[in-house]
């Protein structure tokens, strides 16, 4: 008589790993979807113990912290991974080199306590920086127009959504705009904000609102994304929240 076993249940993280990862510009066709099923093929072919990997349907258990626009390269982008099994700093990493997409490369990894709220969450805003060619901007002219435009209440923007034109205000989504010298060419550093329910400050929108500032179409020689700001996270419920109060008869 056969005896049926019934399915063994996946197995829980006892390791969380925040990874710091340089992107490169990638085809600007690459969807999202895309990016994500490429990360799954890497970390499945890892050999590193991924959580999710053991269940019914295997899918290795990861979290991006911010989507990045295909065309922007990233210097340092988080990612969080986690095991069912602890492993050393050295193995994680060797692993990871060997793994990593095209495009991608290893900048640091760490582990984090397990507890920790969720990465995307965190994410408070991005920090931008655009160069521009040796000789082809009128520094004093681009930080009068970023000085106005933190100086400014509001910025009424437009923006092209399919076949609709969404009106909307930029001034929220900015926290900070400063002209930089960078080997001896303007250098523009925004820090943009990440609101959960309004979306993200874009890089080319507040480059268009500084242009018309300007008089002027504003096109650097390149612009990455340099880091991500993360916020503290939410404190936990006191013991006293938790707990309903008792019902009155």
């Amino acid at each position: 008589m056969l005896v049926e076993v019934p399915p063994r249940a996946p197995r829980e993280p006892v390791q969380r790993w925040r990874l710091v990862l340089a992107r490169d510009a990638v085809s600007s066709e690459a969807a999202q979807r895309d990016q994500l099923a490429t990360w799954e093929a890497a970390f499945a072919g890892s050999g590193l113990p991924l959580a999710g990997l053991d269940a019914p349907k295997p899918r290795p258990r990861f979290a991006i912290a911010a989507p990045l626009a295909a065309t922007i390269p990233g210097e340092a982008e988080l990612l969080d991974i986690w095991l069912v099994e602890r492993l050393p700093a050295w193995r994680v990493r060797e692993a990871l080199r060997a793994c990593l997409p095209v495009g991608w490369r290893l900048v640091d990894a760490y582990d984090v306590w397990l507890g920790e709220a969720a990465l995307p969450g965190r994410v408070s805003a991005s920090v931008y920086r655009a160069v521009f060619e040796p000789g082809d901007m009128d520094t004093p002219r681009l930080a009068d127009a970023a000085n106005l435009l933190l100086a400014a209440h509001s910025l009424p923007r437009e923006r092209r959504k399919g076949d609709n034109v969404i009106a909307y205000d930029l001034r929220p989504f900015v926290e900070d705009v400063e002209v930089v010298e960078s080997d001896g060419a303007t250098a523009l550093r925004m820090i943009l904000r990440h609101d959960p329910e309004k979306g993200v400050g874009r890089p080319e929108e507040l480059l268009a609102a500084l242009g018309e500032a300007m008089g002027a179409s504003l096109r650097p020689v390149s612009l990455v994304r340099e880091r991500l700001v993360l916020g503290d996270p939410p404190p936990p419920p006191t013991s006293a929240a938790r707990r309903r109060p008792a019902a009155r008869g």
